[in-house]
């Protein structure tokens, strides 16, 4: 009992420290008292429309304080991803990025799937019938054209906001290359999922078959998926790692996942956004290549006073729900 409140006080030192020691203009450190100061939410209330984000395939709403909604909304056509889908989710994604208010984004599909995959009628001839007046050119267009379709998902992973996607029923194709670019996965109980693109003529080229043998860490399943194009049913998908939770029903499913934004969201917005852009450098590097990335990076992200607010609500016992910090 004496060690912690031996500890306790040395914290109380420490932070008493950071608000007399130097700090940069503009840097306000205050040991008030901390009280439920966030604004509060209406629950029940309804989503309203996210401002700045008008789509023909999107529907983007905010769902929650700090919380985007990012919808597949072509019912009519299972979501399926036509040259709209390619080009505004690019846009929608890079303003997300760019938006200070927002800290969560959660992905689903309307209707009764999550995605059919690539729209070959409306892309057919962007495929089939390439620009260029021979084979070079032709080669040189298409490259180009596959680029910009990896960035529509690409540009979801460089979003430094953490992306949830909620999946139900079928996740088809192109959706397995959506969903692998996001940060943390759930389905519903009726959810499938099939790298198609075999079934199509072609080698996945989008990401699937990229990132989702680092999602699942299994290369044998991974070769079974894509040279078979079998689908996955969620209880496989959830033993193989690919989602992290399965839920009996689509809203249950939702609910969960907006659950899960919230509690994100409730955090400091400069640790969360850090940890994801950590994450994914080490990912992609050696261990002591992320251990220097991640000294360079705290040893200006340390002097945030959100660790100062997250400690001293750890002390008063409040939960960080309670605590308002600034956005980023």
């Amino acid at each position: 009992m004496a060690a912690v409140t031996a500890a306790s006080r040395r914290l109380g030192d420490l932070l008493k420290w950071r608000l007399t020691a130097p700090t940069h203009r503009g840097l306000n450190l205050s040991l008030r008292p901390m009280g439920s100061s966030a604004p509060s939410e209406t629950p029940g209330a309804a989503p309203s429309k996210a401002p700045d984000h008008s789509y023909e395939s999107l529907r983007v709403t905010a769902a929650e304080r700090h919380i985007l909604h990012v919808e597949l909304n072509r019912l009519e056509k299972r979501n399926a991803m036509n040259r709209a889908f390619w080009r505004e989710m690019v846009e929608c994604f890079k303003k997300i990025a760019q938006d200070a208010d927002c800290r969560a984004v959660v992905i689903s599909g309307s209707g009764k799937m999550f995605s059919a995959g690539i729209d070959l009628v409306d892309m057919a001839s962007d495929l089939l019938q390439p620009q260029g007046e021979d084979a070079a050119r032709i080669s040189w267009h298409l490259r180009r054209l596959i680029a910009s379709y990896q960035e529509t998902f690409s540009v979801i992973e460089k979003c430094p906001k953490p992306v949830i996607a909620a999946i139900h029923g079928g996740c088809i194709g192109a959706g397995v290359d959506l969903i692998t670019a996001c940060d943390i996965r759930y389905c519903a109980q009726d959810a499938f999922f099939q790298v198609k693109e075999v079934d199509i003529g072609l080698a996945a080229d989008v990401g699937t078959l990229q990132r989702l043998p680092r999602v699942i860490g299994n290369q044998s399943l991974v070769n079974e998926l894509a040279f078979t194009a079998r689908k996955m049913m969620a209880d496989e998908a959830l033993g193989s790692g690919l989602v992290s939770r399965v839920f009996p029903e689509k809203e249950v499913m939702l609910d969960a996942a907006f659950a899960l934004a919230a509690e994100i969201s409730s955090k400091s917005p400069v640790a969360v956004q850090g940890t994801k852009i950590n994450l994914l450098y080490s990912r992609d590097h050696s261990v002591a290549d992320s251990l220097n990335y991640a000294a360079s990076w705290n040893m200006s992200m340390l002097q945030t006073e959100d660790i100062v607010k997250s400690a001293q609500a750890a002390m008063e016992k409040k939960e960080l729900k309670n605590i308002t910090f600034s956005n980023l």
